[in-house]
């Protein structure tokens, strides 16, 4: 049998050097595994409860099998410790917590000993490798590789990228498309791992990040940074938009993304299977954006409400099926692009809509503030859309109003005002009346209104209000009096005696609150 002092010293450091060559590690991690090997085989041979450690001398190969013991006063366990006095008899500066080796005779490499070496060598190769592997590619994510499908199992992809493995789930292929073993594909790193069982390198071609890395290949104004892409929206195999901006005003964005006969859009489209692209210029102006993002429809008029990040966007009646497209695809896509929710309505809806608004308002203003027609619509046309806007508008403003003057503007003020009061003071009798409890008419959000909607709905203490999914409050109080943020913010609130403080912040940052 061999022992350790048979294994020619210098042969020791080729192995080592060759194995780090081969697996693409550090030299050091090789020697350290090594000696961990036989470390293993010392304690196998002298009893496990020794601290017996293995060096290999990195310049000449040689190997020393080594027992530490720790210098102790008093003793608790005679394995690995020494007294302070038997110390100091060999080493007279020996002090508590120093250690004293003894070198052990070389150790024989049995068959067992030999065999449990190799595992620990090639495991600690293998953790190795997996860090190598992790360190290589954590800083990549953003980028595009390029590999070899090596297997497919029920529609994940793993792929082969030389120095590491990656893996494109089903959920991020792009549909319909069939790749097989052996087959050269290119993907997007979105993200990497450190999971027990290694690295793990998720790759995607459905990403839109992966149409937007493409084009930063094909065209090298985008790579220059001359042309900057904004946004990206895709449908996976089907359609995408690119909004982008030129740095250069000589220098066309749509023109150069397009290429000469269309040669470096047609080398992304070829890459995503066919996949239609938009390109669009990107405007600082959001209208005018949207307006980009919903070609190739012509759009008559935009109408934006900034605080619920919404728009409802006119378009003429024979434009509405080019606007929505397939399925939606094309409103879907521009919303995605803008980040603006995007409700589509043709001309004669907007005007029919607009009639509707008009005559509703001025009902309300000749039934509340008890005036004809004429002033009614001189405060509808003027933009006013409920008694508080005209109780709560300054009285030079309402007086600005053509055919108004200051007599009349305090006028509407003050029966605004006295109908207001009047209104008031019924639903708070009627709230008395339904009993909804303190708690709930505190609620933030919640109007005189709305408090006596819920009432009437059987909605009377805090545990009944959370109780309710956003979709049910909203349907109560009336969907365009209040927003499904809204609605969560005030359930949430509702339901935050159920838990415990900390447990309250967690459920806060739940999305949509679900009935519970």
């Amino acid at each position: 049998m061999a022992t350790t002092a048979d294994i020619p010293r210098l042969e020791m450091l080729q192995v080592a050097d060759m194995v780090a060559r081969e697996k693409g590690i550090e030299r050091e991690e090789v020697l350290e595994a090594m000696e961990q090997a036989i470390q293993k085989a010392g304690r196998a041979k002298y009893g496990l409860e020794h601290d017996i450690r293995a060096e290999i001398d990195r310049k000449t190969g040689e190997i020393k099998l080594l027992r530490y013991m720790q210098v102790a006063d008093p003793i608790e366990n005679e394995s690995v410790q020494v007294p302070l006095v038997e110390a100091q008899r060999r080493n007279p500066e020996a002090q508590v917590g120093d250690f004293l080796t003894d070198e052990l005779p070389p150790i024989d490499f049995g068959r067992v000993a030999a065999q449990t070496a190799k595992q620990v060598i090639t495991q600690r190769m293998r953790e190795s490798e997996r860090k190598r592997q992790y360190e290589e590619f954590k800083d990549r994510v953003g980028e595009i590789v390029s590999g070899v499908v090596k297997r497919v199992d029920y529609g994940n992809i793993t792929v082969d990228l030389q120095r590491a493995e990656g893996v494109i789930r089903r959920d991020e292929t792009i549909p319909r498309e069939s790749l097989r073993v052996n087959d050269r594909v290119r993907a997007y790193i979105f993200d990497v791992r450190e999971e027990p069982r290694g690295p793990q390198i998720f790759l995607s071609r459905s990403h839109p990040q992966f149409m937007a890395k493409l084009f930063t290949q094909e065209v090298p104004e985008i790579y220059d940074g001359i042309i900057e892409i904004k946004a990206v929206a895709r449908d996976p195999g089907s359609r995408a938009k690119i909004a982008v901006l030129s740095h250069d005003s000589s220098i066309d964005p749509i023109g150069a993304c397009v290429g000469m006969r269309g040669s470096r859009v047609q080398a992304v489209v070829q890459e995503l299977q066919g996949e239609k692209v938009d390109i669009i210029p990107w405007s600082g102006d959001t209208a005018n954006f949207i307006v980009n993002a919903l070609a190739p429809a012509e759009v008559s008029k935009v109408l934006m409400d900034e605080e619920k990040n919404k728009t409802e966007v006119v378009v003429p009646d024979d434009q509405l099926s080019l606007a929505i497209g397939r399925r939606g695809q094309n409103v879907k896509l521009a919303s995605q692009l803008t980040g603006w929710e995007i409700d589509i309505m043709t001309e004669a809806e907007e005007s029919e809509r607009r009639q509707k608004e008009t005559r509703e308002r001025t009902e309300l203003f000749k039934a509340t503030l008890d005036v004809d027609d004429v002033i009614a619509h001189l405060l509808v046309a003027e933009g006013y859309a409920s008694v508080e806007e005209v109780s709560d508008a300054a009285v030079e403003d309402l007086a600005g109003v053509e055919g108004f003057d200051e007599e009349i503007a305090t006028e509407l003020q003050r029966r605004g005002r006295e109908y207001i009061e009047k209104r008031d003071a019924e639903l708070a009798q009627r709230l008395e009346e339904l009993g909804v409890s303190e708690d709930v008419r505190s609620a933030e959000g919640l109007t005189l209104a709305m408090l006596v909607a819920l009432g009437d709905a059987g909605v009377k203490t805090l545990d009944d209000l959370g109780d309710l999914a956003s979709d049910e409050l909203r349907e109560i109080v009336g969907e365009s009096t209040m927003d499904s943020e809204t609605a969560n913010a005030i359930i949430m609130k509702a339901r935050e005696h159920w838990f415990p403080a900390d447990e309250a912040a967690a459920q806060g940052s739940a999305g949509d609150v679900a009935k519970a």
